[in-house]
């Protein structure tokens, strides 16, 4: 076979359209493909010139384009992302890739131009477009409904904790006592499982934002003695947490969460023995260690801890002690702050997590922690709280705790009721109000009204569902901001923390 046919079987068997055309813009050549993208007939198109192939509005643009090529001419794509598009015979238009290739021919340079048609790339591109641009407006939607549904959901549960909290308060016999201890878990396994499912659908969203600061490990290991110390007490549990003086850099409401849930999950899975926690550091690194002696996790069953409701060595229908979820949470949250986690177990020995972290440069600054007054202290005077929240149950549920326990309470639903109550009432000592309220007001506008009308900087605490970090930026220094569902005795030990006398 000579050359000239083995080149001509080339161009013929070529996967594009390919046409070749001398300096004028004759067509000298077209392989069959062109029938297939083009609708032509190669013989059609010969001797035409190959402005043919253009819409009407591009041809006299692509004389000189032409021109600029053959005076230098090299294999080169052509109008790189302008988005080029070729006539069909039948006059429709199809979006195409072309690429141009000099072809020597004695005395003379041709062009051969290869045609593809894009038009089956350019729908699934737009088809993966629309669909992101679909997910994007269904996660704006998720985190608008995430949004309401960390206030909506949690409001129920509030009143229900703070009516249980006045209860406890009253003279009960023992049954009635009974109820309300039965009352208060079923309470609290609600408000358990409801911030675990909302935490996860949060980071799911990517709603949450981190805040890495330096902060030191002694402050947060000493809140975690304090919130576990009784729950380890009551399973017999030694709880050993070294405080040490080490500083790390992340975020320390994150971190603390992931600590929490590690710890949760040892103790529910440790029967004797201890539950162990430290810190060590290089001076790159800290790494947290948190070892038990629980019941441990078959290796089997090791790739499967962080799915939801997976529990190792727990029936699939017990749930008091929590529904599976913790892991999922810290591993969401490790992800989201590029930390690194491992956890090794023998099943009969114990688990072992290591946490770890960037070092700190600065030493965090560790205030005194302030006297709380318990629930029940007397005070010298009775402290005057204006309670705002346009839930009327929440509203009366904790009215009813505040005045149990002798706080004189003013209530209102909305930013006016409030400053008609400060107007009357100079001598407020807590403003006390929810985060969202009615009419798009929020408890910031209800505490900077009253701060004006009292012409005084009374203590202030913010109570919302939503802990993103928007809100928590939101909120000035001498804002107390706290979390719903929060416990009644929680409540009134920071009344009584901020209420003077």
């Amino acid at each position: 076979m000579s050359a000239s046919n083995l080149f001509g079987k080339a161009l013929e068997s070529a996967p594009d359209a390919i046409v070749i055309a001398d300096a004028a813009g004759r067509i000298l050549f077209a392989n069959r493909r062109v029938l297939d993208v083009l609708g032509y007939d190669p013989a059609e198109l010969l001797g035409r010139q190959i402005e043919v192939l253009l819409p009407q509005e591009l041809r006299e643009r692509h004389l000189s384009h032409r021109a600029g090529y053959m005076r230098q001419p090299r294999a080169r794509p052509m109008g790189i992302n302008l988005g080029l598009t070729a006539l069909r015979k039948d006059g429709t238009q199809i979006p195409v890739e072309i690429s141009l290739s000099p072809i020597e021919d004695g005395d003379r340079v041709l062009t051969a131009t290869a045609i593809r048609d894009v038009t089956d790339r350019k729908r699934i591109l737009q088809e993966l477009q629309q669909a992101r641009e679909a997910a994007d407006r269904a996660n704006l939607a998720k985190s608008r409904f995430l949004a309401t549904a960390s206030h909506d959901l949690r409001q129920p549960l509030q009143a229900l904790a703070l009516l249980n909290g006045s209860l406890r308060r009253m003279a009960l016999d023992e049954n009635q006592l009974e109820a309300v201890n039965q009352q208060e878990r079923a309470v609290t396994t609600m408000s358990r499982l409801l911030n675990a499912l909302l935490d996860i659908s949060k980071l799911e969203a990517g709603v949450v934002r981190t805040a890495p600061v330096d902060f030191g490990v002694r402050s947060l290991f000493e809140d975690l003695r304090s919130e576990f110390a009784g729950l380890a007490a009551s399973k017999g549990l030694q709880l050993e947490i070294e405080p040490g003086s080490l500083v790390v850099h992340s975020d320390p409401d994150l971190v603390g969460q992931v600590l929490r849930n590690l710890l949760a999950n040892a103790i529910k899975y440790t029967s004797r023995g201890y539950v162990r926690l430290s810190a060590r550091g290089d001076g790159l690194r800290v790494h947290f260690e948190l070892r038990d002696t629980g019941i441990g996790i078959p290796p089997d069953k090791l790739p499967f801890i962080y799915d939801e409701f997976f529990q190792a060595g727990a029936a699939a229908a017990d749930h008091r002690e929590g529904y599976g979820l913790g892991l999922s949470i810290v591993r969401r949250i490790v992800t989201l702050l590029r930390l690194k986690l491992d956890i090794c177990s023998d099943v009969g020995v114990g688990t072992c997590c290591t946490l770890e972290l960037p070092a700190g440069r600065n030493a965090a600054h560790v205030s005194a922690a302030a006297v709380v007054a318990p629930a029940g202290t007397t005070r010298a005077t009775q402290p005057q709280v204006l309670l705002v929240d346009d839930d009327s149950g929440v509203r009366n549920a904790t009215a009813l705790l505040l005045r149990v326990v002798g706080c004189r309470v003013f209530s209102a639903g909305s930013v006016s009721e409030a400053a008609e109550v400060a107007h009357g009432n100079p001598g407020i000592d807590v403003v006390l109000t929810d985060y969202h309220l009615g009419a798009g007001e929020t408890g910031l506008d209800v505490i900077k009204q009253v701060r004006d009308i009292l012409q005084r900087r009374c203590s202030a605490v913010l109570v919302t569902g939503d802990t993103s970090a928007a809100i928590q930026a939101r909120a000035a220094e001498d804002i107390r901001l706290v979390s719903k569902p929060i416990r009644s005795d929680e409540l009134l030990a920071l009344i009584h923390e901020l209420a003077p006398g």
